[in-house]
């Protein structure tokens, strides 16, 4: 294996007299050749000691050719931030946006923000987000799109109501629905001045005077405006369903404002219900004397008293089974008789066996109450998973229950109330108790007294939480509206294979959660959000809905807001043709209904607002995991029911942020990392050191986002540390550039040295690999190609090789012209590459190119390359040079190459004309071939040498040359001989080529003499 360390590098005596070191640190690195199949490792040059050794050194340092710049290697303390601040302040990052929408572009790149909730302070999650956007927006922008993006806020909801109510205490009671709203709008609004502020910080691109908001008049009228279109069509209906309810915020909730607890603990039973009339099948199997039990199991004691049925799967075998302990016959799945048995520490003897079917027709009695009739009932959703494989079935409590309730017309009574308390309908031991604690506890004993109970135990399950509260919910039947999503379900999933996911993984996730999810709740009981426009009839169980009441609404809360439903009476909020019939003012039999709007059914129609045309799909949504079940759900859902397309044309999904160690953040856990911190550094700016956004930025583009994210001090530290490698070779870029003008300085590609000429060869296959990687969002790879360019095409290679050129040619020499037009083309490109991830970096390092004048990066381009460019040939010759030059390195560890001559013979044929090609002459100190070996001199032979040095070291070794795609291959074997050598070490350049000590080589002399 061969390794290579940065070398030194020529002219180091003024260097060091200088006080400055230019070029990378000393480490080792793989360097990679594109374009081929071979890998070569470089091996270490050790150059001579950095101190002055010769008295007559620095007399000669004036005339070495060292890096001017003004580019700061590192920006300690607070530098880095208040440079960031100067730096978006002088090359207009807030002008940038409108800028760049003013511009006479024909291609347009949308990227629909969705909208952050406007509940809190900015957090990483947020970074994550619109770190990421904002580079994409860039992206698309340097490409010459003109970017539409406008940043939204979901202002809205449940958890803000809950916040300020929570905050007021008991003074909230006596609110009036105007008074939370006031405090609620206030509340988000602080918020989004807090958000907006750390947006802006980061460097994000957007015109932050004109961003959307959920509470904004216009919107909330278009909102109106969808939500009858969806009525009109008979997607919106009204209807007693079992809904997920919050007993802890007193409303419904949508699958999406669930959390689910793994840690959660139910007490689950297994209960018996007798058998009462045996199916026709079954009659046969009963002698009467010996009652038989169906036996169910539940993790939800409280929800037995609204039992309406039992459930069996038609297509399962079923088994009579008597308990060995208490003689009891019961009924069960016969796949589940071993697993019950067991559960119930007692033994089953199979009586016999039958088919689901037989159950048909049968009926229980219930178990807390004789007299009720419980039938066994077919159904679809029952499993072998858990339990008996026999389902207790509560309509008001379940969704699958209520789909059988509703195909054999039972009851669907509800003994729940909004708090979670058993109605006064309730038996009277259960009234006015939570269902979820005393209430589960005085079901179970009424079974046992009932001598229905067979086992409780506690089970440690996943069950949902109101996201908000953080308290367990139930699923309870209410008057709910909802959106009929089967059919628009359908025609989603079929547009979603045009749209692209990326992850690829993520689509199946949005059409299995679209799948399971039977209808869409829209309905929430409170009072900060958008009305449902409907008014109910005071006495009769009908409502008024038609396109003239929404009309006058939405124009109405266009001019005022949706206050008006709260502030303005209810004959003002209809329009006078309507009022006429309703009742007229005197007498009107509507009142204005008490629900809002979801927020999921809010956020989830901005598309109507934000996107320009009635056409419009956005080129790109970029949202979290969460969202699939979410916002681009909704977005999706509404847009198809109304226009019968997908509103986006790209979905890109990404991960969540964890702490360091893979944990959720949170602040009982102390983990949480405030982006503000990170910025500017925290209390002690020896633990929290101000970091900058551009270190923000580039962990965010570095991770790999399409999984959950880690951030902590470690990963803030590496990414200061990769920038900072970064600045070190853009500074050695920018001070090489100094007294070169690319117009009128520039060398043509074919005349430029051949290791100039790869160097653009490799710089041509960056930029396409780099553009395609911002095409497919994979941020992480731009950074991935950029670190391995820099340190090991640059830093460890390219730069160790050329320092001679530079630093002691003279200023106009064509050989030194060659690099600089090779450094000026790969400073362009690398800055262009990382620019929509650091853009503060970006315009700095613009701002110390001598040949630019007052230009922002932003506004010049993405990354311009030529087709010459790309030249495979080139591979062979430095590929083969450096084969060579490794064996010679690999023979004098830890020794100065400069001290040794090599020898090189190539038997006639193909790499010995491409060695020609890099030295013409038999020997030479400084020609293209020695600079690659970084020896004293070298010697090309066709043969072997006639005289020998006892001290040289002979070494063999083959190449093969693969051309034309493999139309040209040859193997060529070489020798290379290394001895020391006989000259002098140059008091100007340290090479070892004086004729004596103290006097300069012949090159320097030459230059010297010139000036």
């Amino acid at each position: 294996m061969r390794w290579g360390l940065y070398p030194r590098g020529p002219g180091a005596a003024a260097l060091a007299a200088a006080g400055r070191l230019w070029g990378p640190p000393r480490f080792p690195c793989r360097l990679g050749w594109l374009g081929t199949t071979r890998r070569l490792l470089v091996r270490p040059v050790t150059g001579a000691n950095n101190q002055l050794t010769s008295p007559n050194s620095s007399k000669y340092r004036d005339t070495v050719l060292l890096p001017q710049t003004g580019f700061p290697m590192k920006l300690l303390g607070r530098q880095q931030p208040d440079t960031e601040l100067e730096i978006q302040q002088k090359c207009g990052f807030s002008e940038l946006y409108s800028w760049q929408r003013e511009r006479k572009v024909k291609k347009e790149f949308c990227l629909h923000d969705g909208p952050p909730y406007a509940n809190g302070d900015p957090h990483v999650g947020h970074a994550l987000n619109k770190i990421l956007k904002d580079i994409a927006n860039r992206f698309h922008m340097m490409r010459g799109s003109k970017i539409h993006f406008v940043p939204g806020w979901d202002c809205h909801g449940l958890p803000i109501e809950l916040k300020i109510l929570s905050e007021l205490g008991g003074k909230a009671q006596n609110l009036s629905a105007m008074e939370i709203r006031e405090k609620a709008r206030s509340f988000a609004k602080a918020a989004i001045a807090k958000q907006k502020a750390a947006f802006t910080r980061w460097g994000i691109m957007a015109d932050w005077n004109n961003c959307y908001h959920t509470f904004d008049r216009e919107y909330e009228a278009k909102q109106l405006r969808v939500f009858y279109q969806m009525y009109d069509k008979g997607l919106v209906y009204r209807s007693y369903k079992p809904v997920f309810w919050s007993p802890s915020s007193r409303t419904a909730l949508a699958e999406a404002e669930l959390e689910y607890n793994p840690e959660h603990v139910s007490r689950s039973i297994y209960v018996k219900f007798p058998l009462l009339e045996p199916s026709p099948k079954l009659a046969p199997l009963t002698d009467g004397s010996s009652p038989i039990s169906v036996l169910i199991w539940t993790t939800q004691p409280w929800t037995i008293p609204a039992n309406q049925a039992v459930c069996y799967m038609p297509e399962a075998k079923y088994a009579l089974v008597k308990c060995s302990t208490s003689g009891d016959l019961y009924i069960v799945a016969a796949d589940k008789v071993a697993a019950i048995s067991s559960t119930l520490d007692t033994t089953f003897e199979v009586i016999s066996t039958f088919e689901g079917v037989d159950l048909e027709n049968g009926t229980c009695s219930h178990p807390l109450n004789p007299e009720k009739v419980s039938p066994l009932l077919p159904a679809n959703h029952v499993t072998m998973a858990k339990g008996t494989g026999l389902v207790h079935t509560a309509p008001a409590h379940g969704m699958e229950d209520y789909s059988v309730a509703s195909q054999h017309n039972l009851p669907m009574d509800c003994l729940v109330d909004e708090d979670g308390i058993f109605t006064d309908d309730a038996h009277p031991e259960l009234q006015k108790k939570a269902v979820l604690e005393e209430g589960t506890d005085v079901v179970i004993k009424m079974l046992q007294s009932a001598k229905n109970l067979v086992k409780e135990e506690n089970l440690t399950h996943s069950y949902p939480y109101d996201w908000r509260t953080k308290k367990p919910v139930v699923i309870r039947a209410s008057k709910q509206w909802f959106i009929n999503i089967a059919d628009v379900k359908t025609t989603a999933k079929e547009l979603l294979k045009s749209v692209k996911f990326i992850p690829g993984a993520a689509l199946n996730a949005m059409v299995d959660m679209m799948d399971r999810r039977p209808y869409w709740c829209i309905s929430r009981q409170r009072v900060w959000g958008v009305p449902i426009p409907v008014f109910h009839h005071k006495t009769k169980d009908e409502y008024l809905i038609n396109s003239q009441t929404i009309e006058h609404l939405a124009n109405l809360v266009e001019q005022h807001g949706s206050d008006i439903w709260w502030t303005l009476p209810p004959e003002q909020l209809l329009p006078k043709e309507v009022l006429s019939q309703a009742g007229g003012p005197e007498a009107l039999e509507y009142v204005p209904g008490q629900d809002i709007l979801d927020i999921w059914f809010e956020s989830g129609t901005s598309w109507s607002y934000v996107l320009p045309g009635t056409d419009q799909r956005a080129d790109l949504y970029l949202e979290g995991k969460d969202q699939l079940g979410g916002w681009f759900q909704s977005s999706l859902l509404t847009s198809v029911a109304t226009r019968k397309k997908a509103p986006f044309k790209t979905v890109v999904v990404h991960g969540f942020t964890l702490g360091e160690k893979g944990e959720k953040m949170s602040k009982s856990l102390g983990n949480i990392i405030d982006p503000d911190v990170i910025i500017n550094g925290g209390q002690d700016q020896s633990t929290e050191p101000p970091y900058g956004a551009d270190v923000l930025r580039w962990w965010v583009a570095e991770s790999n986002v399409f999984s959950e994210v880690t951030i902590g001090s470690s990963a803030l530290k590496a990414a200061r540390d990769d920038l900072n490698k970064l600045r070190n070779t853009l500074r050695f870029l920018l001070g090489n550039v100094t007294g070169f003008n690319p117009e009128t300085d520039s060398i043509p590609v074919d005349e430029m040295y051949v290791i100039d000429q790869y160097m653009l060869h490799l710089l041509q296959d960056l930029a396409t690999k780099i553009t395609d990687s911002y095409k497919q969002y994979d941020f992480g790879k731009v950074i991935r190609l950029l670190k391995a360019f820099y340190t090991r095409e640059l830093s460890n290679f390219y730069f160790s090789i050329i320092k001679d050129r530079l630093y002691c040619e003279s200023e106009n020499d064509p050989r030194r012209r060659s690099c600089q037009t090779a450094l000026a083309e790969i400073l362009d490109v690398l800055v262009r590459s990382f620019a929509p991830i650091l853009p503060h970096l970006a315009e700095e390092v613009f701002q110390h190119i001598p040949y630019l004048k007052d230009q922002s990066v932003f506004r010049t381009g993405w990354i311009s390359t030529s087709s010459i460019w790309k030249k495979p040939g080139l591979e062979e010759a430095v590929e083969s040079t450096c084969a060579m030059r490794d064996s010679f390195l690999g023979s004098i560890p830890g020794k100065n190459a400069a001290e040794y001559e090599v020898i090189i013979v190539i038997e006639p044929g193909l790499l010995f004309e491409i060695m020609e090609m890099l030295q013409a002459e038999e020997t030479s100190s400084t020609s293209q071939l020695n600079e690659l070996m970084m020896a004293s001199q070298s010697t090309l032979l066709a043969q072997d040498p006639r005289e020998r040095t006892a001290d040289g070291i002979e070494l063999t070794g083959t190449f093969l040359i693969n051309l034309e795609g493999g139309d040209i291959r040859e193997e060529s074997s070489y020798k290379v001989i290394v001895v020391p050598t006989s000259k002098e070490k140059c008091p100007r350049c340290w090479k070892y080529t004086a004729e004596s000590a103290d006097t300069l080589c012949p090159r320097c002399a030459e230059v010297v003499g010139g000036k």
